[in-house]
């Protein structure tokens, strides 16, 4: 089906509303999980809520708490989100950030104990409207492991995405590289899993250590597992996401205690680009090095070389003209998720 953008949101919303928050965290956190809809993620858009409002029931994430600043040391800080949902907690810390990163020049910062913060990008963007550059490593603390290390053959880590955002002026768009350091996102399995589809080749190992495209092999036992991207270089970047997200920033990881619902630990570095580079200068050369790849003949006419965030930018201007597509099995779990909250199902939009 196709879902108009605003009822949607509206719907999402309402949702968390209704489940405890407060308007402004329920409107942060409908807003991000549509917008990843919107850009073509649909594994961190609103079929995640089922998942959150389930971390809910079972006291795993606790509505309208914001994140505490533990550590200020003027370009390094330091917060702990106390478990409060990730999406409110992340955006009022990148906010923070980028006064300080406006104020000094560059700011480093952690968060912990903070569930699950969505799309990494959206908070690159949101700092690149600011005209900062930002670099984010993030790690998670599950019950369940969903990333095989290379060569072994059962999961350790989770898919630990890492994120780097260069503004390029007010009048283009940002580059924005955001990736999952396994071959493929968790969620984008259990979309493939709800569509009745294969996973590509390569991204998934059954419970033997053997390929596998059945996205039913992560999730029931005995477990399979995801695959780092890139061999030994995806799992070498999973490794330090890990430890910059997850044991520099103190949430812990996957090595550690277990705890409810899903950890998440984020390590940014935000800098005011115009301190280092050559203003107007800096921007032409961005633009003439995109212009230049972008000259490249490309092997398949209808597939013209790309830098990262254009796929995104297609996709929200397709999506917003055309609806959001929502698969069946992910739409009735959405619609669990609000009956548990006391919520009816929207009219059909």
């Amino acid at each position: 089906m196709l879902i108009a953008e605003a009822p949607l949101r509206e719907f999402v919303r309402d949702i968390f509303v209704a489940a405890g928050s407060a308007r402004a965290e329920a409107d942060e956190i409908a807003e991000h999980l549509v917008e990843a809809n919107l850009r073509g993620h649909d594994s961190h858009g609103v079929g995640m809520v089922p998942a959150y409002i389930k971390h809910l029931s079972e006291k795993a994430v606790a509505p309208n708490r914001k994140p505490k600043c533990v550590l200020d040391l003027g370009a390094l800080m330091a917060f702990d989100a106390a478990m409060g949902y990730g999406q409110p907690a992340a955006n009022a810390v990148m906010d923070l950030a980028g006064d300080r990163a406006a104020q000094l020049g560059a700011a480093i910062v952690s968060l912990r104990n903070v569930q699950h913060v969505g799309r990494i990008g959206a908070y690159g963007e949101r700092l690149a409207r600011r005209g900062l550059l930002s670099i984010h490593f993030v790690n998670a603390v599950y019950a369940q492991a969903c990333v095989a290390p290379f060569r072994g053959s059962d999961a350790r880590l989770m898919t630990n995405p890492i994120c780097v955002t260069i503004p390029r002026g007010t009048d283009a768009p940002p580059i924005v590289l955001d990736f999952a350091t396994s071959a493929i996102a968790l969620g984008k399995v259990r979309v493939a899993l709800n569509k009745g589809v294969e996973t590509p080749e390569n991204t998934l190992i059954d419970h033997t250590g053997q390929p596998t495209r059945a996205p039913s092999a992560i999730f029931s036992d005995p477990r399979g597992a995801i695959v780092p991207f890139g061999l030994h270089k995806g799992w070498g970047l999973a490794l330090v996401a890990e430890i910059l997200g997850g044991a520099l920033a103190g949430g812990g990881t996957q090595a550690g205690e277990r705890r409810p619902g899903l950890v998440n630990g984020m390590f940014s570095i935000v800098v005011d680009q115009s301190r280092l580079a050559r203003g107007a200068a800096y921007y032409d050369e961005v633009t003439a090095l995109v212009d230049y790849v972008k000259a490249s003949p490309a092997a398949n006419p209808d597939a013209p070389v790309l830098v990262p965030g254009d796929p995104e930018l297609m996709t929200m201007a397709e999506r917003r003209a055309n609806g959001v597509p929502i698969d069946d099995v992910t739409w009735k779990e959405i619609l669990g998720a609000a009956k548990a909250v006391g919520l009816a199902a929207p009219a059909p939009a």
